[in-house]
């Protein structure tokens, strides 16, 4: 807490400016100790999902507008756009990474603009391998682009493609990278039932390559396996964090995945644990505080007004890899009547500490969706606070393209930079840069 205290403090001179611009912002429909600094339309492109600040650039990938977009927000309150680079067709370039000269973009089908997930419940339930095929046989008619593409952002408005590894299959849907020469990502590859853990070897980044794969036993129907699980549920990779040689696996409907990587071509099982049912699945971050031995497990919501059940943050004890336990919730938003609000209520998304950003293993930021952005407080695991919130007022337009949705904020990713800073993009409404008012 310290330490937060003091990124306050180094922050607190260029804050002090921050009043003149305030006028012009957007007015939250809710907030307690967080206050909006800047915004951005994302160059009219307010859709986004997954966000890295990297040098003082904040780079977004789009939900609806294909590619990514490039803002400068070396001034938090001026956030600029500056670059934006379009998706191959039909291809979706959602989630990406950056470290050092480098940002990994996803490629994948552009699920939700595809005619088959129209309704998102088509998405986000059954084997989606067997629903998606892949993008590299012409005969299918499909376009899409397939795998993983590395930019060089030595000059940090300005990405340059460098690399690039297809995928046979569907594409990649998210990866992890903190530099050196891995990286872990979920793919989804011909023959298996949903997305599956990969890793990959980034000694060369012109040449990125596949080195080892992990998936749960039922998902290679190719290889003649048989799932074992019911065939409404999603059970597939959402994505891995890695501290060391631990991968820590987000598996949708499957629940949380142990891996020991240490033999990156031979990823080993550690542990399986899944509580759904009896609570509703949708598994999306598992967030290690290595320094406590605790695991943040978000379950993500995925259907409007709960209709997927109330979704939780989960507090792990993770002392004992083999046997981690639960030992507590945060608190879910209370102040509305957010389920009865339309699109989602829920978690979607956690800061993942990553280096170079804001890392702390006793404050947590998520998004909501529906109910915005929320900082807690788990000094006390067994009992997580929420110190901080903050929610976007309705968009002034709709960016979702499927028929009937409604146009309302849906928080997506938070991401928050070493000083403290808070970025968090919406499907709908754009970049929105906050502060807390004061760290408790």
């Amino acid at each position: 807490m310290a330490a937060l205290k003091s990124r306050r403090r180094r922050t607190r001179n260029a804050t002090r400016e921050i009043e003149m611009y305030t006028s012009d912002l957007p007015v939250p429909d809710f907030s307690k100790n967080m206050r909006i600094i800047g915004h951005s339309d994302q160059g009219g492109r307010p859709d986004g999902v997954q966000l890295m600040v990297h040098r003082g650039y904040a780079y977004v990938g789009h939900m609806f507008s294909k590619g990514f977009s490039v803002i400068d927000v070396r001034d938090p309150t001026k956030p600029t756009p500056v670059n934006y680079v379009p998706a191959k067709p039909d291809t979706w370039n959602i989630h990406l990474q950056t470290h050092d000269d480098l940002l990994l973009v996803i490629n994948a089908k552009d699920m939700f603009a595809a005619i088959e997930f129209q309704d998102e419940r088509a998405y986000y339930s059954g084997a989606l391998g067997q629903k998606v095929g892949t993008a590299s046989k012409p005969s299918t008619g499909r376009h899409w682009r397939a795998g993983l593409a590395v930019y060089d952002i030595s000059k940090g408005d300005s990405p340059r493609e460098i690399g690039f590894m297809p995928v046979e299959g569907g594409g990649i849907h998210r990866v992890w990278y903190t530099g050196g020469r891995w990286a872990y990502a979920s793919a989804l590859l011909d023959g298996y039932t949903d997305y599956i853990f990969i890793t990959i070897d980034m000694s060369d980044p012109r040449n990125p390559k596949e080195a080892g794969r992990f998936w749960l036993p039922g998902m290679h129907v190719a290889g003649g396996e048989v799932p074992s699980w019911d065939g409404s549920r999603r059970n597939g990779l959402h994505h891995p964090i890695v501290h060391g040689d631990t991968a820590y696996c987000a598996w949708r409907d499957a629940g949380m995945v142990i891996l020991d990587v240490a033999d990156r071509s031979a990823p080993k099982l550690i542990t399986h644990r899944n509580w759904s049912p009896p609570f509703g699945g949708g598994t999306h971050n598992c967030l290690p505080l290595p320094d406590r031995d605790l695991l943040v497990v978000l379950d993500e919501a995925v259907l409007d007004h709960q209709e997927d059940g109330e979704k939780f943050v989960w507090m792990f004890d993770v002392r004992e890899k083999r046997n981690p336990m639960s030992i507590s919730t945060f608190p879910t938003p209370a102040e509305y009547d957010y389920k009865s609000k339309a699109g989602h209520f829920g978690p979607h998304n956690l800061h993942e500490n990553r280096p170079g950003s804001f890392v702390s293993s006793e404050i947590i930021f998520a998004t909501y969706q529906n109910a915005g952005i929320r900082a807690f407080d788990v000094r006390d695991p067994y009992r997580p606070v929420e110190i901080a919130a903050w929610v976007p007022p309705a968009p002034t337009r709709l960016m979702d393209q499927r028929p009937d949705r409604p146009r309302v904020i849906q928080s997506a990713d938070v991401f928050v930079d070493s000083n403290g800073i808070v970025y968090s993009t919406d499907y709908n409404g754009g970049l929105y840069i906050l502060e807390i008012e004061s760290w408790q």
